[in-house]
């Protein structure tokens, strides 16, 4: 035998003369022989384990490259549909709604709503837009996904579910996974649709005993919800399927698709802290395998009604470096009822608030402003009086997590594009929340806090 470590590699096989006499050097010889292999197929080993490894690395890294990029095209854009969304808004609000202007404002409306929706795409596998991470039963979202993906996908496609209803919480947005699971079907769909096929579906929950090498790295042990999406079609040769997460990356017609669907199905997965296995044979089909970490927590959140869109009377600053954008908040809060003052400065902004601490009643600032970002004017603001509530806008920003939300005590966090709805409904909850607290800001003397 062959071995290494008391585990046996493999077995060194002699044919010998039926009259051979076995003498204690051929032994020896033989012995030292299956030594050397066992080295040898050890280093083998030791090394294809390191190159996946440096796979994986350049994979990580390729992905926090295009991910750092798309954050930062992503602000841009953000600023520029913010403007777009809004001055339509704004429009619609002046003309009747029989009009051909009303109609064609609307269409604006919902091509800025579909960007909107790309652009999450693009924060999503960027990993740069918070999540509000909730309780989800991620077999109802998947049996609801189903009844759309069966009106679908043609009938020469058979779709066969085995969709487990234990066990199956996981801590995320229902959006997203909705996302990954349209994602890999419509994909899975594209290898099948000139041939057809068999998709079959399985949604069950798992127990993994030691840790497990996956696409993006090592999983740890222990409990997750496995979405497994198998097809039928022509599969993924090996040179290809290393690149299938690279965002814009396809081997489909330019009508077909984007390069956009995996990426974001990566983006998302990462995010949950969950991984993805991939298994394909040229000519059989593909395997993908999610891994989402289980919650331990099983009960359902309560589902809220959208709230109406209320205003006030209160007095608020408005700080954004796009005087478009201050010019919307302007316009927008005043149809709601609202006393307004715009700045383009963090700088002028800061000036006003010092020389009149008690008029306003909430400030809303943009984050990535020049000379000042909007975490050092909280910061300064919170010097002169403690307890201003605040809103912090952005189209995208790395700094901005749980933590960040707790040690500025920052009221809400707003992502562009944001609509008046979006605005009004923050507004009333941040000051509203204010008031529950007893903070009293407007009766207090301003000073810095003890």
């Amino acid at each position: 035998p062959i071995l290494l470590h008391n585990e046996v590699l493999g077995v060194v096989n002699v044919y010998i003369k039926n009259r051979h006499r076995r003498d204690s050097s051929e032994e020896q010889f033989l012995t030292a022989v299956a030594n050397t292999l066992a080295v040898i197929i050890d280093q083998h080993r030791a090394e294809k384990e390191k190159k996946k490894l440096q796979n994986h690395v350049r994979q990580s890294q390729k992905m926090e490259a295009i991910g750092t990029l798309a954050g930062g095209i992503a602000h841009d854009f953000n600023n520029i549909l913010t403007a777009i969304l809004g001055y339509a808004a704004l429009v619609k609000e002046d003309c009747p709604p029989e009009s051909q202007t009303y109609s064609d404002v609307e269409q604006i409306l919902a091509s800025g709503n579909r960007a909107r929706e790309l652009v999450r795409q693009m924060l999503t596998f960027s990993r740069q837009r918070p999540n509000e991470i909730q309780v989800i039963q991620t077999h109802l979202i998947i049996k609801e996904a189903l009844k759309m993906l069966r009106a679908s996908i043609p009938t020469t496609i058979k779709i066969n579910q085995d969709i487990s209803t234990e066990q199956t919480t996981v801590f995320g947005d229902a959006t997203q996974i909705h996302q990954v699971f349209m994602n890999l079907c419509t994909n899975a769909y594209h290898a099948m649709r000139l041939r057809g096929g068999v998709l079959d579906i399985r949604l069950e929950p798992v127990c993994l005993f030691s840790p497990h090498p996956r696409l993006l790295g090592r999983l740890p042990a222990g409990e997750y919800v496995r979405l497994t999406v198998t097809d039928t079609g022509n599969g993924i040769p090996p040179e290809v399927r290393e690149r299938i997460f690279e965002p814009y990356f396809t081997t489909k017609n330019a009508e077909d698709g984007t390069g956009l669907g995996l990426a974001v199905v990566y983006g998302i997965v990462s995010e949950m802290k969950g991984d993805i296995e991939v298994r394909s044979e040229p000519g059989i089909g593909t395997v993908f395998e999610v891994y989402f970490p289980k919650a331990r927590c099983t009960r359902q959140e309560n589902i809220v009604a959208p709230e109406s869109m209320s205003g006030g009377a209160e007095h608020i600053l408005c700080v954004d470096d796009e005087a478009p954008i201050t010019e919307i908040y302007q316009r927008s809060l005043k149809l709601l009822g609202y006393q307004v003052t715009v700045r383009t400065s963090s700088i002028e902004a800061l000036g006003a608030f010092r020389a009149r601490p008690d008029r306003f009643a909430l400030v809303i600032t943009d984050q990535t402003m020049p000379n000042m970002t909007g975490i050092e004017l909280i910061d300064e603001l919170r010097e002169i009086r403690p307890n201003v509530p605040v809103i912090l806008a952005t189209g995208y920003s790395e700094l901005i997590n749980k933590d960040t939300i707790q040690d500025h005590r920052i009221s809400k966090i707003l992502m562009k594009p944001i609509t008046r709805r979006d605005l009004a409904l923050a507004i009333r909850d941040a000051l509203e929340t204010t008031t529950k607290e007893g903070s009293g800001d407007s009766n207090r003397t301003p000073g810095r806090p003890h």
